[in-house]
């Protein structure tokens, strides 16, 4: 996950860069006033989760395969430890009633 969480980030830096320079060559129009750095940031992230979409979808595909895997392990240990919980005390009930 760690990954494509810096994958992703590496395409919105790229993104930023080609943004900012549109911006300032003056093929994006600039924001209003004090706005400018802020109409960067926000053109920069929707050009940026198309893109992150299409092009990381392998390794977004990758990613949930290991959490699934990893949920599922856990599934299987938590009631692995149920049922022995279950067991023991089945068997502490069987040992303290009297025959």
């Amino acid at each position: 996950m760690l990954r494509y969480t810096l994958m992703r980030l590496g395409i919105f830096a790229g993104c930023l860069v080609v943004v900012w320079g549109a911006v300032y060559s003056g093929i994006f129009p600039r924001g209003f006033g004090d706005s400018n750095f802020l109409w960067v940031l926000l053109l920069a992230m929707v050009l940026s989760a198309p893109i992150s979409f299409v092009v990381l979808r392998k390794e977004r595909d990758r990613a949930s395969v290991r959490i699934v895997g990893k949920v599922d392990r856990m599934k299987a240990n938590l009631e692995a430890n149920r049922s022995q919980e279950d067991a023991a005390e089945d068997g502490s009930r069987a040992q303290s009633q009297p025959s």
